[in-house]
C-alpha cells in the first residue's frame, strides 16, 4: 500500500529494515498512549475552570415537577445565553466535549495499533491518584511544551484557576496552531535543535524506550502527525507499519456515533469515530485512512483545518477514497440526543446542543479567544471575596411555591445553610478535594476497562456527577479543588456503607460513607451494599445500565427519568446492592434525590426491590433476605436506603432507629441527574 508524503518537508520513509520494526512499533504506542494522556490531561483542567464561572441551574426531568422553583449551585448550559459568564460557559463546555471525543477518537487508535490505553498512568497522576500534572509550580503541558521555553507563555501557569486571564493563554497555549508554536520556540529552539518538533524516526530511540522517553512535540498537532508519518513508514517487505500492526477486531468503544434508545442519531454523521466490521476485512487501506481523518478531525477541532495532518486527509482524498471532511456536530442529532426539559417537565430547546451547535464553525483555538476576549467574567471566587453569602433566594426562582414544593427533601433554607457551614469548616476544602479527585478516579479507573473489554458500560453519568462535586467545591469555597489530593487506598475485606449511618459492620455510628468509597456513577461501584441514587437497577442486572457496550443506556435511561431497566422489577435497593455495579449512582446519597415513575405508567405505581444480607469477611456473599419493599415516584432515595438498612438489621436482631439528621455535605450535593 503506497502512502502519499506528509504536508511538510520531511519525506516518507519506505524501504525500511525489518529489523527495525520493533523499534518502531514501540515508538508509535509510545505516541499512542501519549496522546491518551494529553486529551485526559485537557478535561478536569477545562471542566475545574468552566465550573468556576458563578450561577446556578435547574435541575428538570420529562413529566417530573418535584424539584420546581429550585435552583442548584453551579452553572449549567443555556439554549439562549444572555449573560457573559453564560455564553463563555457553553464556550468552555462545547470544547470539554470535543476534548472527550478526542480521548475517545486517541484510545480506539491506540487499540487498533495493539496498545492498551491507561488513563490512571504516572504522566498526569500520582500513585494515589492525584493529578500531579496540575499546580502553582507547573509549566509543562505534558508531551508538548514547557511554557518557560516559550518568549509568550512564560508567565502562565498549568493550574486549576479561576476563568481569568492565566487560564485562557494557558488554554491557548495547548490549542495553539504549529506555526506560532514554531515562532514562540524559536529563540529557544536555536541552542535545542532536538528538544521540540522531533524528526521521524525518532533518534535514538530503541526498543526498550516508553512513552515517558517521548521527546516533546512543541503542538499536539504536530504529535499527531509524527503518529501519521510512524504508522506511514514503509518496509523493505512492501508492508507498511499500519498494515502491520492493524488489529482485526480490537475493542472500540462510541459514545457519539452509536445509534441506540435514547442516543437515536449519530452526533458527527459525517466522520467514523472509530474502527468497525467494514474495516476488519483485511484491506488496511480503509482503516488507515479512516485512522488518519480521526487525527484530522481532532486537529481541526482544536487548532485550526490548516495542519500537516488535514493537508494529507487532504491528499488521502484524491489517491485512495472519498472521504468527508467536514468535522462539526450536527444540530439535528444533538437535539434529538440531548433534550432539554421545562421546570414542568414539558419539552425545550436543549441547552447542550445550543451550546456545541453555536461554537462548531470555530476551533477550539478561536473558541478560547472568544472567550478571553469577553474578560472578566463573574467567578465564585470574586463572589466570595465581595463577602456574598449563601440564602433562599439564591436557591429559587419565581417559579417556587413553599406550599407545593416537596416536604421529604431539605427546604431552600437549610441548603443555603449547609453551604455556608461549609465554608466555615476548616475541613471542607480537604474533604471537597478528595470527593473531586475520587468521582475523577471513578471515571478514570473504568476507562482502563473501557477498552479492554468490550461490554464495559460507560459511567455516563460520573461526568455529570464529577462537575456536580467540581461546582460545590467553587461554589462553597470559591476555590478549585486540590486534585493532587490522592483518593483514599480501599481496604481488602471491608464491607463499606453507601451512604450516612448505614454501616452493616463494625461499631455503629451516623458516620457517613468512606471516602475511599464516594462514586458517581454504578460504573465505578466496586463492590456491594456502596449504590445509592434514583437511578434504580434492576436486581438481575442487565437492562439499559448493566450490559451496554456503547455507554448510552445510562443516558438514554436518564433521559427518560432514572430507569434503569424495565418496569417490572424487582429492583436493587439503595445501600442494599448485592454487588458491584447494581446499585445506582451516587455516594453519599444527596439529601434531595427522589425517585421517578419507575413504572412508567399513569398513574404512577409502586415498584419492588429485594433485600439481601451480607456474610462474613473477606468474601461478604450476599445473602436473599427473603424480604421485599416497596418504592415509588418521589419517595426519597436515602428514606428507602435506611428502610432497607432497617430490614437487615432487624433480621440480624440488632434494630436501628430513626435515621440521623443529613450531613451537610448531603444537604449541598444536588441530586444526581
Amino acid at each position: 500500500m503506497k502512502m502519499p508524503v506528509l504536508g511538510s518537508t520531511q519525506p516518507l520513509i519506505t524501504r525500511q529494515p525489518l529489523d527495525q520494526l520493533a523499534t518502531d512499533t514501540a515508538a508509535v504506542r509510545a505516541i499512542a498512549q501519549a496522546a491518551v494522556s494529553v486529551e485526559l490531561f485537557t478535561i478536569p483542567l477545562y471542566m475545574a475552570t468552566m465550573y468556576s464561572i458563578q450561577g446556578t441551574h435547574q435541575i428538570n426531568s420529562k413529566d417530573i415537577s418535584y424539584y420546581k422553583g429550585r435552583q442548584w449551585p453551579g452553572m449549567s448550559t443555556s439554549a439562549h445565553p444572555a449573560t457573559p459568564e453564560e455564553h463563555a460557559f457553553n464556550i468552555i463546555f462545547s470544547v470539554f466535549i470535543q476534548e472527550m471525543l478526542h480521548l475517545q477518537m486517541a484510545a480506539n487508535l491506540a487499540t487498533a495499533i495493539g496498545a492498551a490505553p491507561c488513563f490512571t498512568g504516572s504522566e498526569l497522576q500520582s500513585l494515589e491518584h492525584g493529578w500531579t500534572c496540575y499546580g502553582k509550580d507547573c509549566t509543562v503541558i505534558p508531551h508538548i511544551v514547557d511554557l518557560q521555553d516559550t518568549s509568550g507563555y512564560r508567565h502562565v501557569r498549568v493550574n486549576l484557576e479561576e476563568l481569568n486571564s492565566n487560564q485562557c493563554d494557558l488554554f491557548l497555549a495547548i490549542e495553539q496552531p504549529e506555526q506560532q508554536a514554531r515562532d514562540q520556540l524559536a529563540e529557544f529552539d536555536k541552542h535545542n535543535h532536538t528538544k521540540y518538533f522531533p524528526e521521524v524516526p525518532f533518534a535514538g530511540w530503541t526498543p526498550g524506550k516508553h512513552v515517558h522517553d517521548l521527546p516533546l512535540f512543541g503542538t499536539i498537532g504536530y504529535m499527531y502527525e509524527c503518529y501519521a508519518r510512524y504508522i506511514s513508514i514503509e518496509y523493505e517487505d512492501g508492508e507498511t507499519l499500519w498494515q502491520k500492526l492493524f488489529v482485526n477486531g480490537s475493542v472500540q468503544q462510541d459514545m457519539f456515533n452509536t445509534t441506540v434508545k435514547g442516543h437515536e442519531k449519530a452526533e458527527f454523521p459525517r466522520f467514523d469515530t472509530c474502527f468497525g466490521k467494514d474495516d476488519q476485512d483485511g484491506g488496511q487501506i480503509r482503516s488507515f485512512n479512516k485512522a488518519i481523518d480521526m487525527m484530522a478531525a481532532i486537529t481541526d477541532q482544536g487548532e485550526g483545518s490548516d495542519t500537516a495532518i488535514t493537508r494529507y486527509r487532504r491528499r488521502l482524498q484524491a489517491q485512495l477514497m472519498a472521504v468527508k471532511p467536514d468535522y462539526r456536530e450536527d444540530l439535528a442529532a444533538l437535539t434529538a440526543d440531548y433534550p432539554s426539559y421545562t421546570e414542568g417537565g414539558e419539552d425545550a430547546d436543549s441547552r447542550d446542543a445550543s451550546a456545541r451547535h453555536d461554537s462548531a464553525e470555530f476551533d477550539h483555538y478561536e473558541r478560547f479567544g472568544q472567550v478571553k476576549a469577553r474578560l472578566p467574567i463573574k467567578t465564585w471566587v470574586q463572589w466570595h471575596r465581595e463577602g456574598n453569602r449563601w440564602d433562599e433566594k439564591m436557591l429559587t426562582n419565581a417559579s417556587y411555591n413553599p406550599g407545593t414544593a416537596p416536604k421529604n427533601i431539605p427546604a431552600p433554607e437549610q441548603v443555603a445553610g449547609a453551604l455556608n457551614r461549609l465554608k466555615d469548616s476548616s475541613d471542607t476544602l480537604k474533604m471537597l478535594s478528595t470527593v473531586a479527585t475520587g468521582a475523577i478516579y471513578g471515571i478514570t479507573s473504568v476507562l482502563d476497562t473501557y477498552w479492554q473489554k468490550q461490554d464495559t458500560t460507560f459511567p455516563y453519568p460520573s461526568m455529570v456527577g464529577a462537575g456536580d462535586r467540581m461546582a460545590i467545591c467553587w461554589a462553597v469555597l470559591g476555590q478549585a479543588p486540590n486534585l493532587a489530593t490522592g483518593v483514599p487506598k480501599i481496604e481488602k475485606d471491608v464491607l463499606y456503607h453507601a451512604c450516612q449511618g448505614m454501616h452493616l459492620e463494625g461499631e455503629a455510628s451516623a458516620t457517613c460513607a468512606a471516602l475511599a468509597v464516594y462514586h458517581t456513577c454504578k460504573g465505578s461501584n466496586g463492590c456491594h451494599a456502596q449504590g445509592g441514587c434514583g437511578f434504580a437497577q434492576l436486581d438481575k442486572g442487565g437492562g439499559q445500565c448493566g450490559g451496554s457496550s456503547c455507554g448510552h443506556a445510562v443516558k438514554a435511561v436518564a433521559a427518560a427519568g432514572n430507569l434503569c431497566g424495565a418496569p417490572k422489577g424487582p429492583y436493587s435497593a439503595p445501600s442494599d446492592n448485592k454487588c458491584g455495579g447494581f446499585g445506582g449512582c451516587a455516594v453519599p446519597i444527596s439529601a434531595s434525590q427522589l425517585y421517578p415513575n419507575t413504572t412508567r405508567t399513569t398513574p404512577p405505581q409502586s415498584a419492588t426491590m429485594a433485600l439481601y444480607d451480607f456474610g462474613p469477611a473477606p468474601e461478604h456473599h450476599n445473602i436473599p433476605l427473603g424480604q421485599t419493599m416497596t418504592f415509588s415516584l418521589g419517595d426519597s432515595v436515602y428514606d428507602k436506603a435506611w428502610e432497607a438498612y432497617g430490614k437487615v438489621m432487624a433480621a440480624r436482631g440488632t434494630p436501628v432507629g430513626a435515621a440521623p439528621p443529613p450531613t451537610d455535605l448531603r444537604l449541598a450535593l444536588p441530586p444526581s441527574t
